[in-house]
C-alpha cells in the first residue's frame, strides 16, 4: 500500500488552479473584444510600469523572454496602433517602445478584463480568506526570503 503524497497532490492542484485562472483571465480578454493576446496584454501591462520608454531588451528581460519574442508581441501591438517605435533622442540607433493613447486606453480595458477575472475566480472567498490567501502567494511569489523580492506588486 502507498502512502499518500501531499504535495504532489497540492502541486496538483496548483497547476489545476493556474490552468483554471488562464483559462477565467482568457475568457474576460476576449470579452474585451480589444483583439489582444494574453501575452500582447503582458507586455502592455509590463510596458505601463517603466518611467519612460524603454528598449526592446528591457522589455525582454522584464518579461523574462528572448528578444525576439517581444519583437513579434511589438509587431501585433504596433499593427493595432497601441504601441509605436520610436528613437531614443540620445542615440538614435536606439529604438524604444511607448504606449499610444490607443495602447493607454487598451490596458484600462484590459485592467477592468482582470479585475472581473479575479473576482469571479474569488468569488467563492470569503474576506479574511482573500487575506490569507494574498499572504500565502505573496511568501510563495517572493519565495520566503523577503530579499529577493524584485518590487513585483501584483500588477503584472
Amino acid at each position: 500500500m502507498t502512502t499518500p503524497d501531499p504535495d504532489g497532490l497540492l502541486a496538483e492542484q496548483l497547476l489545476r488552479f493556474t490552468r483554471r485562472v488562464h483559462r477565467i483571465q482568457k475568457r474576460h480578454l476576449e470579452r474585451s473584444d480589444l483583439g489582444v493576446t494574453p501575452a500582447q496584454s503582458r507586455l502592455l501591462r509590463t510596458l505601463a510600469h517603466f518611467g519612460s520608454p524603454p528598449r526592446m531588451a528591457d522589455l525582454a528581460e522584464r518579461l523574462e523572454v528572448v528578444p525576439r519574442a517581444v519583437t513579434t508581441l511589438v509587431d501585433g501591438l504596433e499593427a493595432h496602433d497601441m504601441v509605436r517605435r520610436v528613437p531614443d533622442p540620445a542615440n538614435r540607433r536606439v529604438i524604444r517602445i511607448e504606449l499610444t493613447e490607443r495602447g493607454r486606453a487598451a490596458l484600462r480595458a484590459l485592467r477592468g478584463a482582470r479585475r472581473a477575472a479575479a473576482e469571479e475566480i474569488l468569488a467563492p472567498l470569503s474576506g479574511e480568506q482573500r487575506d490569507a490567501l494574498g499572504t500565502l502567494l505573496t511568501t510563495l511569489i517572493d519565495g520566503g526570503d523577503p530579499f529577493t523580492a524584485r518590487g513585483h506588486d501584483g500588477r503584472c
